[in-house]
C-alpha cells in the first residue's frame, strides 16, 4: 500500500470568515500533527485548495484573504498544492495525475468540511479504484441551518463518518492512522 495525505480546503475562511468549523474539539491541531506525521515518515501530501469561480463571492474569494491557507498549514512541507472550484479535489484538477506521479493507492483525508469537500473527495476517490482512509478528528464541520431544515455539526459529523464507513472509507481516528506509518 502506497498512500498520499490530502488535506482539503484548511483555509482561513473556516477560522476568521463565514463559516467557522466548530467539531470535533481540536480538529486544527489533528490535522496539523497528522501533516507533521507524513513529513516525517515520507507520506506525499496534497494540499487542496478552494476558491468560488464568481470573483465577487464573498466567500473563497481567489487571492482574498480568507481564501488564504491557514498560516500553520502554509508553513508545513507539502509536495503539491492544488486548486480547486468544486467540493471534490478531482474535479478539474490535476489530483488524478499527481496520485499516479507519486504512485498511490490509498488516500488519507483531512481538512474541511467533513460533510462536503471531504466526502465528496472520498466518494471520487472510491469511484476511481483507490483505498480510501478519512480521518473522523481531522476533518471538521459546523451547524447548518437552510431551507431543507437543520443539522448540528456532531449531527453531521457522525452521520457523515458512518455513511463512509459503511462502504466508501475506513474512518479511523488520527492516532489509528499515525500507528500504521
Amino acid at each position: 500500500m502506497t498512500r498520499a495525505l490530502l488535506v482539503i480546503d484548511v483555509q482561513r475562511e473556516y477560522f476568521d470568515g463565514a463559516l467557522p468549523i466548530t467539531h470535533p474539539a481540536g480538529h486544527l491541531e489533528s490535522i496539523l500533527s497528522v501533516m507533521d506525521t507524513a513529513s516525517a515518515a515520507g507520506v506525499p501530501t496534497a494540499v487542496i485548495r478552494h476558491h468560488q469561480a464568481d470573483p465577487e463571492s464573498p466567500i473563497f474569494r481567489l487571492h482574498s484573504d480568507m481564501w488564504q491557507l491557514h498560516d500553520e498549514v502554509e508553513k508545513r512541507p507539502r509536495d503539491v498544492l492544488i486548486d480547486k472550484q468544486f467540493p471534490g479535489s478531482f474535479t478539474g484538477t490535476g489530483l488524478s495525475d499527481w496520485l499516479q506521479e507519486v504512485g498511490a493507492d490509498t488516500i488519507s483525508i483531512v481538512g474541511y468540511m467533513t460533510h462536503m469537500c471531504c466526502d465528496t473527495t472520498a466518494r471520487q476517490a472510491f469511484h476511481r479504484g483507490l483505498k480510501v482512509e478519512f480521518l473522523s478528528d481531522a476533518t471538521g464541520t459546523l451547524t447548518v441551518e437552510n431551507e431543507a431544515g437543520k443539522a448540528t455539526a456532531e449531527q453531521l459529523q457522525e452521520s457523515i463518518l458512518v455513511a463512509q464507513q459503511m462502504f466508501i472509507s475506513e474512518v479511523l481516528p488520527s492516532a489509528a492512522w499515525k500507528e500504521r506509518l
